[in-house]
């Protein structure tokens, strides 16, 4: 049998739709990989949750290899443990109250206006415990099999136009927040998988996925997009390769 990948989307605190994707996939072997394209937290009501399944409890459910790639969401949390960034944690799109609240054991309301304790706390993210941290920080920035390449966001650009490989790409961070149409559309090489981009915001007449479903997997010729908006309204998507079968929460 062929070795499987299977590669979920950005989870953004649904422990919900993890568990019921987790559901749906056929039985795995030590063959096999559970790879996760990171932002594993921050919008949905359960980022701290989220973390403890894949950390702690998941290589105790599964014989297939798991690797957890680093999202931007993560490296923004890192950032702000190492010296603010109180232009990230503090405005409500970014869903930054919702990860402390899952850490403290408070509910969490959309809507909602951190106190002036929480507050503070978000400006330092001292509320992490120690191992999540450390867990944060061994994320690797990218990865790659027989099957595809996967990133979190994408593949930055030579002044040439070439599109680099992870390998080359000095700042690994750029693999974490570059957004370029250009990209998706003119990408051409070995497959590559990505999260970050909402695939709502991909241009549909290029996807051989679904064309009339905007809100699904985006596949162009080289990409395949899998954010499909966990976490904020929409639902979690994981694609087995080489099959490219798709298992959906909703």
């Amino acid at each position: 049998m062929t070795a499987r990948t299977f590669a979920f989307g950005d989870i953004h605190g649904d422990l919900a739709a993890l568990r019921a994707v987790m559901a749906k996939l056929p039985s795995l072997t030590y063959e096999d990989t559970l790879l996760f394209v990171g932002d594993y937290l921050d919008r949905g009501p359960n980022s701290a949750q989220v973390i403890h399944f894949i950390k702690d409890e998941l290589p105790g459910k599964t014989a297939a290899r798991i690797v957890t790639l680093r999202g931007n969401h993560e490296d923004a949390w890192l950032r702000v443990t190492m010296g603010g960034w109180p232009e990230f944690v503090l405005p409500p799109p970014n869903g930054c109250l919702a990860t402390l609240r899952s850490y403290t054991g408070a509910l969490f309301f959309e809507g909602d206006q951190p106190t002036r304790t929480e507050h503070a706390a978000l400006l330092t993210g001292a509320f992490f415990p120690d191992d999540h941290l450390e867990w944060m920080t061994s994320l690797p920035y990218w990865y790659e099999d027989e099957h595809a390449i996967y990133v979190h966001a994408g593949l930055p650009q030579e002044a040439d136009g070439a599109f680099q490989h992870p390998r080359t790409v000095a700042n690994k961070a750029v693999l974490l927040w570059v957004r370029t149409i250009e990209f998706f559309r003119d990408y051409r090489g070995k497959r590559v998988v990505v999260g970050h981009t909402s695939t709502d915001y991909l241009p549909p007449e290029l996807s051989s996925f679904t064309p009339e479903d905007p809100l699904d997997m985006w596949a162009g010729d080289s990409v395949l997009a899998i954010d499909t908006g966990a976490g904020k309204g929409g639902f979690l998507t994981c694609v087995e390769l080489p099959a490219v079968k798709v298992y959906e929460s909703r």
